[in-house]
């Protein structure tokens, strides 16, 4: 097609050459909306699969069985006696019950026990308050003492869950160094130690530390039972129980609140009644002779 006169493009030659433009745009536009297309495409083959893979886990976490409890808490506590010695008793298995103590009251020892979360402001306070005396009715073969740790709290730590996570790492020492199981109880309860509510709580390289302050060995198979949260579903599943479930051995329909301390069956109100008022009376009552009571002589654990 010829210019104008004057040279310049004619009317028809600059529409066309408008329309050639357009055409050459549409096309550029068209590769990039096909190249978007192709890119969003993967990408959300990419999240769905990412999604996918998460899903599954969790799936796969839920369904999967608890293992084997702890060894030396088959009945939810671990059990410390003389010397602190731990009573030994093998793993509880998954569908299997714990195992009700049966105190014979008239010639054991006094039987203590303690419902505490590590987390638990008034466990601290009593651990603090009444350790000297466990310690020495302990130590002295005089009372035994089961600790059974619960996870009441976990709300209390910004989603850590440290009440489980400090739980199971107590029945990782019970499994592996059982008398060693008071005084890691004892650390983790300590001013120095012990967490504020609504903080995240020792991290488990922390709760791994304070084994280590206490001569706990903290080996490759320690770490990966910390880490790994394995006896988890068995602080679960104690909690759940102890929360909803009559007491063993007591009066009591359930446990209603941390800390709760039973000595040879009863209740201990803190309100009413100190730990040593309670252990001197059932001294009373299952002893004929008045000097056998004893006096308490503060005994270091270990």
């Amino acid at each position: 097609m010829a210019n104008g006169t004057d040279g310049r493009p004619t009317k028809n030659q600059r529409r066309e050459e408008a329309r050639e433009q357009a055409r050459i745009t549409r096309e550029k536009q068209a590769k990039k909306e096909k190249r978007n297309r192709v890119f969003l495409q993967g990408g959300v083959a990419v999240a769905l699969i990412a999604i996918a893979a998460v899903v599954v886990l969790l799936v796969v976490q839920a369904v999967q069985p608890p293992g084997p409890g702890p060894r030396n808490m088959a009945s939810g506590g671990l059990v410390v006696g003389a010397e602190f010695k731990a009573q030994t008793t093998p793993a509880l298995q998954p569908d299997e019950d714990p195992v009700v103590p049966k105190p014979d009251r008239e010639n054991d020892p006094i039987d203590i026990v303690l419902y505490a979360d590590y987390m638990c402001p008034a466990c601290g306070a009593f651990e603090q308050q009444n350790a000297p005396l466990i310690q020495s009715y302990v130590g002295n073969g005089e009372a035994t003492l089961e600790i059974r740790p619960v996870a009441f709290l976990d709300r209390f730590s910004s989603g850590t869950k440290y009440s489980t996570r400090a739980a199971n790492a107590f029945a990782c020492v019970a499994d592996s160094q059982p008398d060693l199981g008071y005084e890691y109880h004892n650390r983790l309860l300590s001013a120095e130690v012990q967490p504020e509510e609504n903080s995240t709580g020792l991290t488990n390289a922390q709760l791994l530390e304070q084994m280590e302050a206490v001569n706990i060995k903290v080996d490759d198979k320690m770490k990966s039972c910390v880490n790994d949260g394995k006896f988890s579903s068995f602080v679960t599943a104690s909690s759940t129980r102890a929360g909803s479930e009559p007491v063993p051995n007591s009066d009591l329909d359930k446990v209603s609140q941390t800390p709760t301390v039973i000595v040879n069956g009863e209740f201990l109100d803190t309100q009413t009644s100190t730990l040593n008022d309670l252990i001197l009376k059932h001294f009373k009552e299952t002893s004929t002779d008045d000097t056998a009571t004893p006096t308490p002589t503060p005994t270091p654990a270990g």
